[in-house]
Parts: structure tokens; C-alpha cells; sequence
């Protein structure tokens, strides 16, 4: 798969000193965060009395917290899901949520959390041959790209099958790449407390509900915007349709071959559906629903130059592709809202934020080996979509600016304040 076209991306850097870098709140107090969650496999229908305040003191109370004003406009009325937040990508305020610290099971949008942290590891050619232990342990009915034993797949095809048909076997082969399911997982719950994503107990990799394994809205998003620093990240979540390879065979002629065949991405902002269009501006990031989570997701999505990521889970409305329709109906409240409505909180950086921007040129090209290679080519990406004669809509990259270029005197360190989102690729559709 070839890499989106670029622009040169913008930096929105604080140039700071470094008294003025320790007054940076840059970790949230532990005393902030929720209790440990609990082993129930079954989620209360009524969210706690009590919930984490990081990001903010709103945003650990129960119910919707917006703040409606003159020239503000209101939310929808239909939103059925648990918990959901409206953000801005960039700048990290949060625009509107409800319920935002609410401990859920994730389903597959956990999958964000596992790319975030698996995804550095290996180089996009890397190739690995698949044993029976390597599929072992997934969980009935799981979601599945079509691996099989015995064949030789590459990362990126890997990757794709991660991110296109939330596959939880090729979640479970790269995890036996990265040493073990139960290393992964402990990895997994690290970075989620690097991350300061203090809601979340990782227990499988792939999302599966399994006792004890949550997430809220609030920690789905910061996996999201975290992902979206990352180069192959972006290019994965935003990729439509792809080939992947199939089963080695004989043909008719007792030749060898091994015929790939086509997976399409299964969030349906970005591909569509009978009954719903492809989002304006969608630029990823992940779905995922199980019996016992509901549907849950994350979406990106840029327009006229403000990018905002929302979160849905669970709704309660029981309607065909319902938590994408809640989503966009999000988005569209978004976008007519930002510029306008005072945040009721932010989404904090990690723990390390201070550190890794000294070098905020790393941050939009970490993860992966840059260009794809290999089965790649085959790959059609949303920046790439007129070659299906415009009917996927054109895509384009885009370099996400904002902010001040502050001088202070005597500053000499480089602070990332803002996280923008290089290269973020923005795909077009026909909804308004």
C-alpha cells in the first residue's frame, strides 16, 4: 500500500522554559482516577456516582455536561448511547460528554490501545509463518480475517487485517510476534497508564469481553489520538478496501497458488451502507461490538480545517449501524459547536509528553517502517480512491496547524502543547 501523498505538516510548538515547563499539569493525581474495576462481566445500565475527574472535575460527573450558550448550538436529542465525547483532536478540549468516565467493556475499539502499543515493534515487510499455538485461546464467535495455519503473512497484511476486519487472529498472531498474549497485555495496561487512560484494565488484546476488561469514552479517545501520531496508524484506519492474502492451493492445472481476495473496512463512516453514507471528512479510527459491550466507537474527521475525534458506546437504541448514525449526528453537533462552546474538560497528555517533545519532528512518523512494500500495492487507500473513477470519493492528506509560536527569552526546550495531527488523511463523501 502506498503511503498518502503529503504535505509538509505544521507544528504547533510552546516555546517554554523550563520553569515554565514544571507548572504543566502532565499527570493526573491518582487520587483522580476511579476505583480498581470490577471482575462483574456485566455492566450496570446506571453509571457510578463516582468517577474519575481526569481531564477535569465535569467530566467525572454522571449525566451530560455541556455549557449551552447564546449562539451555541444544541445537542441532539436522540442520542441513545451509555457514554460519549466530543473533542477537539487537535487542541484536546472536550466540547460535550456524557457519562465520559463510565467503565465499559470497549469490544474491538480496544484494538486502538493494541496497535498504539504493538505497532513500533515490527517492520512493515517483516514476515511470519503461522503455527496452531499462534491462533490459540481466541473466543467463540470472534471476529476473523481468514488467517490460516501454515501460511506466511507479512505485518502489513497483519495490520490490515487488525484494522479493516478487526480481526481478532491476526491480533492474536502479532501478539504471539510480540512474545505472548499475557506480555502484550501487560504492555497493553502500561501504556494505557502512560497514557494517564486510568479507566481502562486491559485482560485480552483483541477487545474480547472477558471479566474485568474495560474502558470508557474518555481513554477511547486518548488511545485514538495517541494512534494518530503515527504514520501507519493513520494510513490503516483510514483504508477502505484492501487484498489480503488467501489460501495456498493447486488450481485445475495442479499449479500452486495462493489468490488473495478483498476485505473492506467495517466502519461504516468511512465505507458506507445501505443506510447510512460515508461521513464527510471521516478519516478513521475503529468499531467494535460484542454481545456483552453493545457497539462501541471512534471516529476522526476533519472539516474546514478543525478536526474532531468522537467516542460513542453503547447505544440503547437497538437500529442498524445506530452507533454510527449517533456518531455522526456527534460530529455534526461538533462541528457546528467548535469556536463556539467553552470545553468542559481536556484530554491530557501522557505522563511523557514533556520529554518526547524536545523532538517534536518524531511524533507524526513514529510506528512502523514509512512506506508499505509488498502486498501493500494492492491496498486501496482513501488518498488513492479516483482511481475507482471517484465513486470512494477523493481523498487528500492534509497538515493539521494551529496555535501560537511563542518566544520566550532564554527558552530552549520544545513543548508539543497541542498534538497536532500530521498528515491526518481526510477522505470526502457525498453526505452534507
Amino acid at each position: 500500500m502506498s503511503a498518502p501523498q503529503k504535505k509538509t505538516a505544521g507544528r504547533s510548538l510552546l516555546v517554554t522554559s523550563a520553569a515554565a515547563l514544571s507548572s504543566l499539569a502532565l499527570t493526573a493525581p491518582v487520587a483522580l482516577a476511579a476505583p480498581s474495576p470490577s471482575p462483574s462481566a456485566s455492566p450496570s445500565a446506571t453509571p457510578p456516582a463516582k468517577m474519575s475527574n481526569v481531564g477535569g472535575s465535569r467530566l467525572g460527573q454522571a449525566g451530560t455536561q455541556v455549557n449551552l450558550a447564546s449562539g451555541v448550538p444544541v445537542l441532539p436529542k436522540d442520542i441513545t448511547a451509555r457514554s460519549w465525547i466530543v473533542t477537539d483532536a487537535e487542541s484536546g478540549d472536550v466540547l460535550a460528554a456524557h457519562n465520559a468516565h463510565w467503565r465499559l467493556p470497549p469490544a474491538s475499539t480496544m484494538k486502538m490501545l493494541f496497535a498504539d502499543t504493538v505497532l513500533p515493534k515490527f517492520a512493515k515487510t517483516e514476515k511470519h509463518k503461522v503455527v496452531p499455538s499462534d491462533l490459540a485461546g481466541m473466543g467463540a464467535g470472534s471476529s476473523l480475517v481468514g488467517i490460516k495455519e501454515g501460511e506466511t503473512y507479512t505485518v502489513h497484511d497483519l495490520w490490515l487485517g487488525v484494522f479493516l476486519r478487526s480481526g481478532n487472529d491476526a491480533v492474536r498472531v502479532l501478539s504471539a510476534m510480540n512474545k505472548g498474549v499475557a506480555k502484550t497485555v501487560t504492555e497493553m495496561n502500561e501504556h494505557a497508564e502512560e497514557l494517564q487512560a486510568l479507566d481502562t484494565h486491559v485482560v485480552s488484546p483483541d477487545g474480547y469481553d472477558a471479566p474485568g476488561q474495560v474502558s470508557s469514552a474518555y481513554d477511547l479517545t486518548l488511545f485514538a489520538r495517541s494512534g494518530l501520531q503515527k504514520k501507519d496508524f493513520r494510513e490503516y484506519c483510514s483504508t477502505v478496501t484492501a487484498k489480503f492474502p488467501g489460501e495456498t492451493k493447486k488450481d485445475k492445472k495442479g499449479k500452486t497458488v495462493r489468490k488473495p481476495f478483498e476485505i473492506q473496512n467495517t466502519n461504516r463512516l468511512l465505507s458506507g451502507d445501505y443506510d447510512i453514507s460515508q461521513y464527510q471528512g471521516i478519516a478513521g479510527v475503529k468499531n467494535g461490538n460484542t454481545t456483552n459491550a453493545g457497539a462501541t466507537f471512534t471516529g476522526v474527521a476533519e472539516r474546514n480545517g478543525r478536526v474532531l475525534l468522537v467516542t460513542v458506546m453503547h447505544p440503547s437504541k437497538e437500529e442498524h449501524n445506530e452507533v454510527y448514525k449517533e456518531t455522526a449526528k456527534l460530529f455534526d453537533w461538533g462541528f457546528k459547536a467548535a469556536g463556539k462552546v467553552q470545553p468542559v474538560g481536556e484530554l491530557v497528555p501522557p505522563k511523557g509528553a514533556a520529554q518526547s517533545s524536545a523532538q517534536p519532528g518524531d511524533a507524526g512518523e513514529a510506528g512502523g517502517s514509512g512506506d508499505s512494500a509488498g502486498s501493500g500495492a494492492s491496498a486501496k487507500h482513501v488518498a488513492s480512491a479516483t482511481a475507482d473513477g471517484g465513486s470512494r470519493g477523493m481523498g487528500t492528506a492534509i497538515a493539521i496547524t494551529g496555535g501560537l509560536l511563542v518566544l520566550l527569552a532564554g527558552a530552549a526546550l520544545l513543548v508539543n502543547r497541542r498534538w497536532p495531527l500530521p498528515d491526518l488523511v481526510r477522505r470526502r463523501s457525498s453526505r452534507p
